[in-house]
């Protein structure tokens, strides 16, 4: 087996970026949007929520009026949203994180993400015929008959959340069963370093990718394990919660993804997923961009006195006084009490010049403190509940 999928995962960044671009302006037209000189004047552009696409499809069902190609499968996912599906060659891109994971020719997978309504099964299905594996179509549950099929068709690989192999692991031990899987590709869940070292521990290779129902595959692990390379029909910013505007190289915030695929088009769709750029390239040899994995959920929807705070009121606040740099609302309890202290980022001296701001927006009163530029941490959150429910 070659250790690149093809040759796009180790041409150079000058090229990779031109590519997209010209791919980009080809979808944006389609959108009916100009085009853009350069990847870094997509921020120009909305960003687009998942509430955003649900509202869309409730009014013009079932794609909310994007220009959608090709459909032969509707799936339906929570929301509800529902997304399209395509059958020509790795529609979903999940092809490039199983030869990643080294499945090839003469693997068999076991493919244990559902097909009902969700595309997670296809997805995985779609990935595995790219790269010329048989697959046993498994789904979740009835772990006995998911053991004796294993052995049965002597299945070598295994797809689907990190936690469920081990459960198929488990059972085959208390049958006395021994299977033949040596590779894994996961998704759906975060893959802990010690379900990684049980599985290495059993001589199985676990890797994970990062993907969406919406998205497909956007970022997967290589052999290097140094965090997640960018699939190649991908365009990633990270971004500030409840905004568009990309943070700083290696600041963690919200991925926001441009997908490259000419049947379902979504531009700065957000994931509600944080995030960070790793600098450098891969050890592995594949030269995009790598981000640090999943690093916890961008929707910080916070409740405090009995009135919700959403990450787009911080950044409402931010917008009304360009003097302020950052905003970050703290949650705490003082007593039996709600407290909402609103720390701000500025060279300002002054809280109580935005007091009445805080009030107006944020709808609720609280303490303003200030904080010096460069005092507020740079782990993506913008609401932090510091309350504890013990």
């Amino acid at each position: 087996m070659s250790t690149y999928y093809d040759d796009l995962e180790t041409r150079s960044q000058d090229a990779r970026e031109a590519a997209q671009l010209s791919a980009l302006n080809d979808l944006l037209g389609r959108h009916k949007l100009d085009p853009l000189e350069s990847l870094s004047d997509l921020a120009t552009l909305p960003v687009l929520r998942k509430a955003d696409l649900v509202e869309r499809q409730a009014a013009n069902p079932p794609f909310g009026g994007l220009p959608v190609a090709n459909v032969a499968h509707v799936f339906q996912s929570p929301g509800p949203i529902y997304e399209p599906g395509g059958i020509t060659h790795d529609w979903w891109r999940m092809g490039r994180f199983l030869h990643a994971a080294r499945v090839g020719p003469g693997d068999i997978v076991q493919n244990c993400f559902g097909y009902h309504l969700t595309p997670a099964g296809h997805i995985f299905e779609s990935g595995a015929r790219a790269v010329g594996a048989t697959v046993l179509p498994a789904g979740v549950g009835q772990t006995e008959l998911q053991v004796r099929a294993a052995r049965d068709v002597k299945v070598t690989a295994y797809a689907g959340t990190p936690d469920y192999l081990k459960v198929i692991l488990e059972k085959a031990d208390e049958m006395g069963v021994e299977l033949g899987i040596t590779k894994a590709g996961v998704g759906g869940g975060a893959l802990f370093p010690s379900l990684r070292q049980y599985y290495a521990d059993r001589g199985i290779a676990c890797l994970q990718c990062y993907a969406t129902a919406d998205l497909g595959n956007v970022a997967y692990e290589s052999s290097a394990m140094e965090g997640m390379i960018l699939d190649e029909h991908v365009i990633v910013e990270i971004v500030t919660p409840g905004t568009g505007d990309p943070v700083e190289p290696g600041e963690v915030g919200e991925i926001v993804v441009t997908t490259l695929n000419p049947d379902y088009p979504l531009v700065r769709f957000a994931t509600g997923d944080l995030s960070a750029i790793l600098p450098g390239e891969s050890p592995c040899g594949r030269t995009n961009t790598r981000i640090k994995g999943w690093m916890g959920r961008a929707d910080q929807t916070t409740k405090i006195k009995g009135m919700f705070v959403r990450p787009e009121q911080v950044a409402a606040l931010v917008a009304k006084h360009p003097e302020i740099a950052r905003a970050r609302v703290v949650a705490s309890r003082e007593g039996e009490r709600d407290v909402m202290t609103v720390r701000l980022e500025t060279e300002a001296t002054d809280p109580a010049a935005f007091e009445s701001s805080v009030a107006d927006v944020l709808k609720l009163r609280g303490t303003v403190e200030i904080v010096p530029i460069g005092g507020l941490p740079r782990d993506g959150l913008v609401i932090e509940d510091a309350r504890s429910y013990d």
